[in-house]
């Protein structure tokens, strides 16, 4: 028996060159909710009333990433009280 020790194997923590590295065209509920930083609970709340755009594919919802995106880049904060209305705080 041997006691040259044998080298693992080789893991490659960078694409070969020419790989193609495809992004995912959808996202599930838990991707989007960890992309927006909220609770599944909500995220499903708010894809079940349409306010983020899903699609029910059989018993599971997908968030077309390009809609999601595009939502998402529309979403507008409202303005911040700036306390220019006149009113006394």
């Amino acid at each position: 028996m041997s006691t040259t020790a044998r080298p693992g194997a080789v893991v490659r923590l960078v694409p070969r060159t020419g790989a193609v590295i495809v992004e995912p065209v959808t996202y599930t509920v838990r991707e989007v909710a960890k992309l927006l930083g909220i609770s599944l609970g909500s995220t499903y709340a708010l894809v079940r009333d349409g306010t983020i755009p899903a699609t029910r594919l059989g018993g599971r919802w997908l968030i077309p990433r390009a809609r999601f995106h595009a939502w998402l880049d529309g979403v507008t904060e409202p303005p911040a009280a700036t306390g220019t209305d006149g009113r006394r705080r």
